[in-house]
């Protein structure tokens, strides 16, 4: 047994074993044995200290990646992808202290909330369709348990479809665009391109058309602008 086992589960988590998803699971049963010190497990929510009830915006990945999350245990940790999302967030008055890259480290999340759409690292980072609809009977929980969230942020199209159906929509009337905005079951949804070193290095994404998501959202949420530099 992994021990990530002993971890205290909650009730909007997967098993530390899930086997909803064979592939995934026997995935993640490789890497157990041969990185027995690595997390290896359905990787739950990133929250802030005060609790899922403060939470008013939910930003939602792709997955876990190898070496980050699935290693970590922490959404966006141990990779690339973690060290530009986490230097925005600090930016927008959304986290403070100091990302360095475990989870162990002063970084604390303001009134925000981080999951991705599939919980377990998929193999060459692709989860399939029938794994994503799977993890959807997690990610509507989720989404349940923060009474005052108002805001979701989808990283890349996956997560922003994902979203969309999840929140009740259609895909063909809220397709995925960089900087997009929709209201949908109650929430606003934006979405931005993923923040990995793929986009980054290829110009897809640079920081600033990162940013320029996070000046929209932080007005939504009503952070002033004076806060924000």
């Amino acid at each position: 047994m992994n021990k990530a086992s002993n971890l205290l589960q909650a009730p909007t988590d997967p098993d530390p074993d899930c086997p909803i998803c064979p592939r995934l699971h026997d995935f993640i049963a490789q890497w157990r044995i041969q990185e027995p010190d690595w997390f290896n497990a359905p990787v739950p929510p990133f929250l802030p200290l005060d609790g899922r009830k403060t939470v008013r915006l939910l930003i939602v990945g792709l997955a876990p990646g190898l070496r980050g999350a699935n290693r970590t245990g922490r959404p966006f940790t141990g990779d690339y992808a973690g060290d530009l999302l986490y230097s925005t967030l600090i930016r927008f008055h959304l986290a403070r202290g100091r990302f360095e890259a475990r989870p162990d480290d002063s970084l604390e999340l303001i009134d925000t909330a981080i999951v991705n759409a599939v919980r377990c690292v998929p193999p060459q980072n692709k989860p399939t369709g029938p794994e994503i609809t799977n993890c959807r009977a997690f990610l509507i929980p989720t989404i349940q348990s923060f009474p005052n969230l108002t805001a979701v942020l989808a990283l890349g199209t996956i997560a922003h479809q994902s979203m969309v159906r999840t929140l009740g929509g259609k895909v063909s009337a809220h397709p995925f665009k960089h900087g997009g905005r929709y209201e949908i079951g109650g929430l606003t949804l934006f979405s931005s391109y993923h923040c990995s070193r793929y986009n980054t290095n290829t110009g897809v994404l640079t920081p600033e058309m990162f940013a320029s998501v996070f000046r929209d959202i932080a007005d939504f949420l009503n952070i002033r602008p004076e806060q924000v530099f």
